[in-house]
């Protein structure tokens, strides 16, 4: 089993980046008659999202939550060692998206960067990497940057996906200290089910081509995409939901042998309002403790962990909290962990 745990590692301040387009999903009619738009969204409780624009990328939103993070918090740039971006949709194929932040952020040349490219779990994963080179290693600060824009790769003529993703970007400072205690982590991948959620085209399994952009009816319900957009199948994605992450849940909790209602705040991916309802229902949670942003910031992948650390919880993890976080999708990948906050400063969410 994936089960990892580290000593003395956390997040020390967090801050988030959202565009300032704001999509109003009941007014998203374009494509589809005023009736279809309110039974999607009535379903998967998405009221608004945010959009980046032509020229805004996960990278942009990223250095703005940075740069509020780093002048917030008077953090000295030539004491952060460490820069990891995370994100499945980057500036360019190649160089590197962090290689790129670390000179926009003004960092030292010495700075270790690199990207991960993962889905909705990737921010967990992206703790446990940083924690596991922060015990390991002579760092002495660490910057995560978690940024998407999927509203750039999911077509607006596909009911299935056209009212659920969102962009947003998160910024994390990961410390040495002893007030933090131990942290816990779980992590999965079944690669079985990976045509649940993806991209067919414009790897180099199947590169781009003047086919692959062309947009065509893909199913009997009239939904269009293009195979360079991505797809998800939603009612197979919920029957994983509902067979694993109970399962991880309670592993992750036995593993760090804790009680449920010793934590503070359960922090669940924004999927969409019927799996968290299912999940927060099956494993008899408080509602209290369940912070949410999908009503104002639908799916944003790999940020909407952080981000709705960052939207709901400031002013509230100013003491010793213990969160509990969870989440799953492309891949299939799915993680859990259980992290101690301390005194975390958390700024105001940035407008770009």
């Amino acid at each position: 089993m994936a089960l990892i745990s580290f000593n003395n590692i956390g997040i020390s301040a967090m801050s988030g980046a959202v565009p300032s387009n704001v999509i109003k999903n009941y007014e998203y009619t374009e494509f589809f008659a005023s009736e279809v738009v309110k039974d999607v969204v009535d379903k998967v409780g998405v009221v608004e999202r945010r959009f980046a624009d032509a020229d805004t990328c996960s990278s942009d939103l990223c250095f703005a939550a940075a740069e509020k993070l780093i002048a917030d918090n008077n953090v000295d740039r030539s004491e952060i060692d460490l820069l990891v971006f995370i994100s499945q949709t980057p500036d360019y194929r190649m160089p590197a998206t962090s290689i790129i932040l670390q000179e926009r952020l003004k960092l030292s040349t010495s700075t270790m960067a690199f990207d991960i490219n993962l889905g909705c779990s990737a921010f967990i994963y992206g703790l446990s990497v940083v924690y596991g080179l922060m015990q390991s290693g002579q760092f002495r600060k660490a910057l995560i940057l978690d940024g998407e824009t999927r509203s750039k790769v999911y077509s607006k003529k596909d009911r299935r996906t056209a009212f659920i993703f969102g962009d947003a970007g998160v910024a994390a400072l990961i410390e040495r200290n002893e007030k933090f205690g131990e942290s816990w982590f779980s992590f999965n991948s079944d690669g079985s089910r990976e045509d649940l959620i993806k991209i067919n085209a414009g790897g180099y399994r199947h590169p781009s081509s003047a086919e692959t952009v062309i947009e065509k009816v893909v199913d009997e319900y009239g939904n269009i995409r293009s195979e360079e957009q991505g797809y998800m199948n939603g009612g197979d994605v919920f029957n994983f939901v509902i067979r694993e992450i109970p399962q991880d849940f309670k592993r992750t909790l036995e593993f760090a042998n804790i009680d449920k209602d010793a934590v503070d705040y359960f922090v669940f991916h924004q999927a969409n309002s019927f799996i968290n309802s299912y999940l927060a229902k099956k494993l008899k949670l408080d509602a209290d403790k369940l912070p949410s942003t999908l009503e104002k910031f639908g799916n944003t992948s790999s940020v909407s962990v952080p981000l709705t650390i960052v939207s709901e919880l400031k002013e509230k993890l100013d003491s010793q909290k213990t969160l509990f976080l969870s989440a799953f999708g492309v891949g299939m990948t799915w993680a859990s962990a259980v992290l101690n906050f301390s005194d975390c400063a958390i700024s105001e969410l940035t407008e770009i």
